[in-house]
């Protein structure tokens, strides 16, 4: 009892050792690397273990090995040294241990038979190859017999035994006659494994005397022939053989039938019988009945169905064949011979042993001095093999000791090794069906790190596209990787990076911030190094001018433009296609910079143009149609389609030809281009017209080739610019004669639609190709790689044939031939085609998920064997569900989602999690009958992500000082909510912001009061809420305390200096804590939105205004960059529009609009262009009459709006959200750049500055969410996806896309499927 306990406390000490161990190195493929590390010897190259030999030729030994320094060889024969110096006749090869036995120059190969065994050896170890079994072939000569004429009564059985000689290795029997032909074999008579030749029942046609046995010996390249066996049938009746030569066979022996027999067992005797064959080999079974009438053989697995896929029968079905054996195929097999009199049977009993074969194969090990490492060599077989250690070539009790070394049966434990413990260890797993040999060296390297990447190696990509920075190394211990940006920046982290384990740096989307100097530093405990490579983001190339539709006259001018925008480093090139061609080489198309024109277009000139612009990066294109259209023709000439030709004649009839003449009709006034000659076959398909040919109009007559079996009536039609005239009368009717088909069908193709069908199909040929009455087809076909005869039914005019019973998903050869009444067409090609799909067998196995960030994964699994997926290989499904929010812990209704990847991948990335989620997966193999079965669910969770707005902010409860702040929590919280963040800051008329306060409020809180506020102030606020991840998006909002009741403002504290004094409440409801003050810009009003509408000497001046009524308002104005004085003009009353006149045509002028009393306010300055001043019909437009009823409208819809505008604003200030982000951008974005229309950078959360006065503002000021981090290059499809042609994926999600405002840099946003969507297009 106690001996079993410490055994199991071993065991599971071992385990615990085992679960603790360090993986051992990988050594890149890097040839200069490798020639400088020292390495153990390894074979590469061994003769095989049985290796029989021409006694001919020279004996070729190899043997050879790898390592540094290089290895020396030795080799022993029969266990003993094997001295090769003291044998002339025996050489080693330089550099090398392969060994060349010279038997051409007097040796003799029977004196070198023996078990070799080739040493490779270096002062790391040695490495040993298998025991190599030399033996020569052997061919002996067929041993003399005389042999007895065979004398056989019909019906009944015989066997012709062949008896070949027992050569090395074993020959390959056939049966043929005196003329070197094949025996014809049947399901009557045979040949038998042993190679006999057996006959069921004998007929008078087997009666001859030449039935020659030969044996093929393949190593030899020799025949031997046995002697000719006689064969003589003869019948009960000897009446027959006296009429014989007057009576056909059906009238002898059809009249008196031979007695029929039931079935009895030819091959194998007796009732049972045994069979033991090894895993993996091909089993054979054979059963040959003698019967009369012949009988038929059925195979059957007694409690049990023949293996699926592995089984197939030859020999007319006498032959049961199950490839790839294994224990799961041993039991009783029963062979059935039936015919119509009885049957009989036979059962053989198969046991299935197997010789050693690998389950983990020992692999070599790399460590660093200190660490540990294992070597398991695992094998299986029946019986199991024994496992034996060796340590360079000896076995392992008498080998050096290794302190660092443990046995522990099929694994070696090394526990902190040191250089000296390299060496090669052998593992020989063996039973008495054969052995297994493996090598596997134990290399202990010290190595500091090294970068294998090319110092300052330089990348460029295209901004929004992934960026792939190589940091190969190498390093023993393993060093660790670190990535650092520019020559003194921190080290990158975070989700918008991806750190890969071969050192490489991936920016899923790069922007041109992203580019710059990165570095790598690799580093153990022996040293550190460090490397650094550039990255260049470019911009995209864009077509900002496409070409465009146009429709143009014949002989005239057509252009096309093409104008680009791309990156200043990239040298762009234009190409110019036609219908997806090259443009033709015609000196009417001239290429230009940026366009292209067409002299003298014609109407060979419609079609498709497409300008493709190419970089060293990217590629764009664009395309337009050109329409060419006639001239409109001269009122003077009329211009019609020709009439059509008349009095047709044929002469010349042949059967393959005949001529066509006619005479043209009227050609109206534009000549005759050219005659098209169409055909009828009266008698296939009457009424239907074909295309035959066209000649040039010049042309009356023609010689038409015709086909077999068509009743022809040919017609012509005349062709000139304008059109087709009218088809002409028919021609008079020409049969032709019949013929064979001069072709057979095409698109043959050969797919099944069950597991055990092959589904034949093909296109018909059409009536005329027929060339004849009786139209069939001869379908044939046979399984492709074996050794089948072909199987062929005609059938009539169809155009599929089913055969059924085939295995599953099996490829076949097929033709399909067409004949007719007089023959068969020319010889078909022939197609390979697959018999039904089956649904695959197995799952993937080792499923694993790699969580990228909070809202990606990656997952991992190992295909299935190809023998397992039962068809085409189509690729994988991943099926993938949230199960549960870890926030929430509620569950919610199972949506499963399905992505799916093309091929034979193993690996696939899910985008759209949701953070801080459970989530379950299983992945299946899918082919085209459908789904295999699923991998056990997977589970994994997805981490903290920033969460979403609040679902709402209300402000509520306005006084003179206070407000009241409610919100809801955010929708989707994504992870565990630490605090909310709460910004506000005045507002003032001139557009103006005051300083940014900031409050933290804790997560449990939903309101708060803040007092102590400006009276008749607007206030912005910025709500987010925030995790232990960051940030996640705000909501804003705006608001006014109330105005004092007396309606006087109060005198602020420090006027005079621009800002008043305010006091701010911190804490939420009413605390006594002490106030802080803080300062903002006095509040005025503000004039903006200033637009112009210019006509030649006029301009329509708009604008918005926001303060107190009954302003007046004034337009300046003035010639733009002239420094000439402002033009001053008063509008009448409180109008927003004003109308300039008088003005330039053609001038560029400058404007801005005025409020009399409020002393410097101004709207920011516009700028706009009068027309251009018009050569003819000098007409005043502002006295036109539509336009002054125009102008009516305009002024009263204005006055309309304002009135709408003012009622709203006495109303509370309630206007639009957008007009709100208009008029109050966030504070901390800086607004959008005018030269180029892109975002400037962030602004400093700290920088409360104002705004400068002045400055323009884009009409729109929404800022877009940048695009996500995530790429879909790894992508399958989504639960709709679908693959395309090139594999790519094409998919799509469905999300809902919130309206957030743009955010500092201080937060950051989860990547959502739409945005990455937009990433990926």
């Amino acid at each position: 009892m106690m001996k079993k306990k410490s055994v199991s406390a071993r065991k599971a000490s071992l385990v615990l050792f085992l679960c603790q161990m360090i993986s051992a190195l990988d050594v890149p493929l890097d040839s200069k690397l490798l020639e400088e590390l020292s390495q153990p010897p390894t074979i590469t190259q061994q003769s095989p273990k049985d290796y029989i030999v021409d006694p001919r030729e020279n004996i070729v030994i190899q043997c050879e090995a790898k390592g540094k320094p290089p290895p020396s060889f030795s080799w022993t024969r029969n266990g003993t040294h094997f001295d090769i110096d003291k044998d002339a006749q025996v050489t080693m090869k330089p550099n090398s241990g392969t060994l060349v036995i010279n038997i051409m120059n007097g040796g003799k190969a029977e004196a070198y038979e023996g078990v070799y065994q080739c040493t490779a050896r270096n002062e790391r170890g040695a490495a040993v190859s298998n025991n190599i079994v030399i033996r020569p072939s052997r061919s002996p000569l067929w041993t003399k017999e005389k042999l007895e004429p065979n004398h056989v009564r019909e019906g009944d059985s015989l066997v012709l035994h062949c008896r070949p000689p027992v050569g090395l290795p074993p020959p390959i029997i056939f049966w043929m006659d005196n003329a070197f032909q094949r025996l014809p074999q049947s399901e009557r008579v045979s040949q038998g494994l042993n190679g006999d030749l057996y006959f069921s029942n004998v007929q008078p046609e087997d009666t001859r005397e030449d039935y020659i046995c030969y044996a093929r010996f393949n190593h030899t390249q020799t025949i031997q022939q046995k002697q000719p066996i006689s064969v003589k049938v003869f019948s009960m009746d000897s009446l027959n053989d006296t009429i014989a030569a007057n009576l056909s066979d059906t009238d002898i022996f059809g009249a008196k039938p031979v007695t029929e027999r039931q079935p009895v067992l030819l091959t194998p005797t007796g009732s049972t019988s045994t069979k033991v064959e090894l895993r993996g080999n091909v089993l054979l079974l054979e059963c040959i009945a003698a019967g009369l009438p012949t009988p038929v053989i059925r195979w059957i697995k007694e409690g049990g169905e023949l293996p699926a896929n592995r089984t197939f029968f030859e020999n007319f079905k006498k032959t049961l064949k199950i490839i790839d054996v294994s224990e799961a195929d041993s039991g009783n097999y029963k062979c059935i011979a039936r015919n119509r009199l009885g049957s009989a049977h036979h059962v053989i009993s198969v046991t299935v042993k197997a010789a050693p074969y690998w389950i983990t194969a020992p692999r070599n090990l790399v460590l660093s001095p200190g660490e540990d490492g294992t070597l398991i060599c695992r094998a299986n077989g029946n019986p199991k093999p024994d496992i034996s250690w060796l340590a360079n070539g000896v076995p392992i009790a008498i080998a050096p000791e290794d302190p660092s070394r443990k046995v522990d049966g099929d694994t070696i434990i090394f526990s902190h090794v040191q250089e000296r413990s390299s060496a090669v260890y052998q593992c020989n797993a063996s039973n008495e069906y054969g052995y297994l040999l493996a090598n596997a060296f134990v290399n202990v390297l010290a190595e500091p790190p090294r970068i294998l990447t090319p110092a300052n190696k330089l990348y460029q990509v295209i901004a929004d596209s992934p960026a792939l920075l190589d940091c190969a190394y190498f390093g023993s211990p393993k060093p660790e990787i670190e990535w650092f940006k520019g020559v003194k920046g921190s080290i990158l982290r975070g989700n918008e990076y991806v750190f890969h384990d071969n050192g490489t740096l991936e920016i899923p989307v790069a922007q041109k911030d992203s580019t710059g100097t990165y570095t790598c530093v690799a580093r153990n405990e022996l040293g550190k190094i460090q490397n650094e490579v550039h990255l260049e983001v470019k911009d995209p190339t864009m077509i900002i001018k496409q070409p465009e539709y146009k429709v143009i006259q014949r002989y005239g001018q057509a252009s096309f433009e093409c104008v680009i925008k791309h990156d200043s480093t990239l040298l762009p090139t234009i190409i110019w296609l036609k219908d997806n061609a090259e443009l033709p080489d015609d000196e009417r198309f001239l290429v230009g910079k940026d366009n292209l024109t067409i002299m003298n277009v014609t109407d060979k000139d419609d079609g498709t143009y497409t300008c493709i612009v190419n970089t060293t990066l990217d590629s764009v294109s664009a395309s337009a149609v050109l329409t060419v259209v006639a001239a409109p023709p001269t009122p003077a000439i009329i211009y019609a389609r020709p009439n059509p030709p008349f009095d047709l004649e044929l002469t010349g009839q042949l059967e393959r030809s005949v001529e066509l003449s006619w005479i043209p009709g009227d050609e109206n006034n534009s000549p005759i281009t050219n005659f098209v000659i169409e055909y009828e076959d009266g008698l296939h398909e009457p009424g239907v017209w074909h295309y035959q040919t066209e000649v040039p109009g010049t042309q009356t007559t023609v010689q038409l080739k015709l086909s077999p079996y068509v009743n022809y009536s040919f017609r012509v039609i005349a062709v000139n610019e304008i059109g087709r005239s009218q088809p002409s009368e028919p021609s008079e009717q020409y049969l032709t004669k019949s013929a064979n088909p001069d072709e057979n069908p095409s698109n043959v193709q050969g797919i099944g639609s069950e597991p055990d069908n092959l589904v034949i199909t093909w296109e018909s040929l059409k009536g005329f190709q027929s060339n004849g009455p009786g139209l069939q087809y001869k379908v044939s076909w046979r399984q492709k790689d074996v050794d089948d005869e072909w199987t062929s039914v005609i059938v009539a005019n169809v155009s599929k044939y089913i055969v059924s019973g085939t295995p599953t998903f099996v490829p076949y050869e097929i033709k399909v031939q067409a004949l007719n009444d007089l023959g068969y067409a020319p010889e078909p090609s022939e197609v390979i085609g697959h018999s039904g799909e089956d649904l695959p067998m197995v799952a993937p196995g080792n499923v694993q998920v790699h969580v990228i960030n909070s809202t990606l994964a990656k997952v991992h699994w190992d295909t299935v064997p190809l023998k397992t997926v039962r068809g085409h290989l189509q690729g994988y499904k991943v099926y993938y569900w949230k199960v549960q929010s870890l926030s929430r812990r509620s569950r919610r209704h199972v949506e499963k989602k399905i992505l799916t990847f093309r091929g034979n991948k193993t690996f696939g990335m899910l985008p759209g999690l949701e953070p801080y989620s459970s989530y379950k997966l299983n992945v299946r193999v899918v082919n085209g009958k459908g789904e295999g079965p699923a991998s056990p669910d997977k589970l994994f969770k997805t981490p903290e992500g920033v969460p979403s707005s609040p679902s709402f902010l209300r402000i509520t409860n306005p006084t003179l000082d206070s407000l009241t702040l409610e919100w809801g929590s955010p929708t989707h919280p994504n992870g565990v909510l630490t605090s909310y963040i709460l910004k506000f800051q005045p507002i003032n008329n001139t557009h103006e912001l005051g300083p940014l306060v900031e409050i933290r409020i804790p997560a449990n809180e939903s309101s708060l009061i803040l007092k102590n506020l400006n009276y008749s102030t607007r206030y912005k606020f910025y709500f987010n809420a925030q995790t232990s991840v960051g940030s996640g998006s705000q909501i804003t909002e705006e608001a006014i305390t109330i105005m004092d009741e007396a309606g006087i403002l109060r005198p602020a504290v420090g006027a005079g200096k621009g800002y008043s004094e305010i006091l701010f409440a911190t804490s939420p409801v009413m605390h006594s804590v002490r106030p802080t003050f803080y300062k903002v810009q006095p509040l005025y009003p503000r004039i903006r939105n200033v637009t112009t509408a210019a006509a030649e000497t006029y301009a329509n001046i708009s604008w918005e205004y926001e303060g107190p009524d009954h302003a007046n308002f004034y337009v300046e104005y003035g010639v733009a960059g002239s420094k000439e004085d402002w033009k001053k003009e008063i509008v009448n009353g409180s109008r927003s529009f004003f109308v300039l006149k008088g003005l330039t045509p053609g001038t560029a002028y400058k404007v801005r609009v005025g409020a009399e009393g409020l002393s410097g306010f101004r709207s920011s300055e516009d700028v706009f262009e009068t027309g251009p001043a018009m050569a003819s019909r000098q007409v005043d437009i502002a006295t036109q009459g539509w336009f002054i009823g125009l102008m009516c409208a305009v002024a009263l819809l204005i006055l309309i709006l304002l009135i709408v505008c003012f009622i709203r604003r006495n109303k509370g200030g309630k206007y639009p959200v957008k007009e709100k982000e208009d008029a109050h951008a966030d504070p901390e974005i800086q607004p959008m750049k005018e030269d180029d229309g892109t975002f400037g950078e962030y602004s400093d959360a700290e920088d409360h500055k104002p705004l400068k006065k002045g400055s323009r503002t884009p009409s729109d000021r929404t800022v877009k969410k940048e695009d996500s981090d995530d790429s879909l290059v790894d992508y399958g499809e989504g639960v709709n996806g679908q693959f395309n042609e090139d594999g790519s994926f094409i998919g799509q999600y469905s999300g809902k896309k919130e309206k957030e405002p743009a955010e500092g840099n201080e937060s950051s946003e989860a990547p959502s499927p739409v945005n990455a969507m937009n990433s990926f297009v």
